[in-house]
C-alpha cells in the first residue's frame, strides 16, 4: 500500500489535510446527503453511495499515494470536508488529468477554507508530484466553486466546456465548465 507519508501532510495557516480514518465515514456520509452541499450534483448520496466514494478515494490512496485527503479545521471542524487530488476517471477532451476536487459542510462557507486547502493541494500536485497540469471542473451555475477556481488563478476559455461523460444526455447539470492551472503559472504564482 503506498500512502501519503504522515509528515507529508499538508497544513496551511488554518486548514489541516490528513489522512483518512475510519470514523470520518459518518462525517462524510452526512455531508454527501446535505442537499446544500450537494445542490450542484446530480442528487446527493445514500450512505452506501457515500462509503463506495470512501472506498474509491482509499483505493486511489492505494494505487497513487495522492487523492482527495480529509478537510480539518482546527478547533473548528474535526472532519469539515474533503480537498485533494484524483485522476480524472472518464474520457474527455482534456485527459488524462489530475483535478483537483472539494466538497466542504455549508456552515463553513464563506471563509475561505476550501481555497487555503485548495492551495495546500496545488502546492504537492505541483511540486511533490511534478504534475505538468491540474484541472477543475463544475457545472456553470456553481459560482461558488466558480469563484474560488478564479481565486487560485485558474483560466478557463469557453471552448474547454464539455458534456459530462457519465450524466444522461437530457440532464440539466450535463454541460460542465473545465478550468486548468500549469505547472509554471502557479510556480510563478507561488513566487510572486
Amino acid at each position: 500500500m503506498r500512502r501519503t507519508p504522515e509528515n507529508a501532510l499538508l497544513r496551511g495557516p488554518r486548514v489541516l489535510l490528513r489522512q483518512w480514518r475510519p470514523d470520518d465515514r459518518g462525517p462524510l456520509a452526512e455531508l454527501n446527503a446535505d442537499p446544500v452541499a450537494m445542490q450542484h450534483f446530480p442528487a446527493p448520496l445514500t450512505r452506501s453511495e457515500s462509503d463506495a466514494l470512501a472506498d474509491r478515494i482509499e483505493a486511489h490512496f492505494d494505487m497513487h499515494g495522492f487523492g482527495p485527503w480529509a478537510l480539518e479545521i482546527p478547533d473548528v471542524a474535526e472532519f469539515a470536508g474533503i480537498v485533494g487530488l484524483m485522476h480524472v476517471g472518464f474520457e474527455a477532451h482534456f485527459t488524462p488529468a489530475v483535478e483537483i476536487a472539494w466538497r466542504l459542510a455549508p456552515a463553513l462557507w464563506g471563509k475561505g477554507y476550501v481555497s487555503e486547502a485548495a492551495h495546500c493541494a496545488f502546492d504537492y500536485g505541483f511540486q511533490a508530484l511534478h504534475l505538468s497540469q491540474i484541472v477543475a471542473f463544475t457545472i456553470p451555475a456553481n459560482l461558488r466553486s466558480l469563484a474560488v477556481m478564479q481565486r487560485l488563478g485558474m483560466h478557463t476559455d469557453v471552448q474547454d466546456d464539455f458534456l459530462h461523460p457519465r450524466l444522461p444526455v437530457n440532464h440539466p447539470y450535463r454541460m460542465h465548465r473545465l478550468y486548468r492551472m500549469d505547472r509554471q503559472a502557479w510556480l510563478t504564482r507561488a513566487c510572486s
